[in-house]
């Protein structure tokens, strides 16, 4: 029995590969750049006062991502925000190989399109190649059921490329499907 491989992942070794080597003038597919993780993050300020918030957004997190998500915890006291040091104040999942590819595919074809008013994201790189996604609410995931949603909670999603400039990152995530809002001219 053949092992599975996610669509995105033949996707990329098929179209996405030959297709940025040509664009860019590679000459090796190793010089090409390629999606290494995704790490998705909810920061919840509101945990401090309600302790249930974070094991909430842990399962929920959990559930969207196919793999346990982690609270991570305060590293510091901040007595103006009533913060003591190794309190959980947020939730990530850090997704690699065949959880990332489904979780991207996922979140192109189902979840973005699920935003209201959704005309495309933004393009803003940090520099080298990698990028981070906002999302103001965690129910335009399918796996959520808005019934039993007690809050709604943002989060950021974070590609992690092996892109060294953020023109090379954006040609990858644009061949792997994120709508950005207005398409750069090559």
């Amino acid at each position: 029995m053949a092992a599975y491989i996610p669509t995105l992942k033949t996707q990329y070794k098929e179209q996405i590969l030959p297709a940025l080597m040509k664009q860019f003038g590679y000459s090796s597919v190793m010089q090409c750049p390629k999606l290494v993780k995704i790490v998705i993050n909810q920061g919840m300020g509101q945990a401090i006062a309600d302790k249930k918030l974070i094991d909430v957004a842990q399962e929920e997190l959990t559930m969207i991502t196919g793999q346990k998500a982690v609270q991570t915890r305060s590293r510091k006291d901040i007595s103006n925000f009533k913060l003591r040091k190794g309190m959980p104040i947020g939730v990530r999942v850090t997704l690699r190989d065949q959880r990332m590819y489904e979780f991207l595919e996922r979140l192109v074809a189902v979840a973005l399109p699920r935003i209201r008013d959704f005309k495309g994201i933004n393009e803003k790189f940090d520099g080298q190649g990698n990028f981070t996604l906002g999302i103001t609410e965690q129910i335009i995931f399918p796996e959520i059921d808005i019934d039993k949603i007690t809050k709604i909670f943002g989060m950021e999603i974070t590609f992690v490329t092996t892109a060294k400039t953020d023109e090379e990152g954006y040609a990858l995530l644009k061949e792997f499907g994120l709508p950005f809002k207005n398409a750069k001219k090559n």
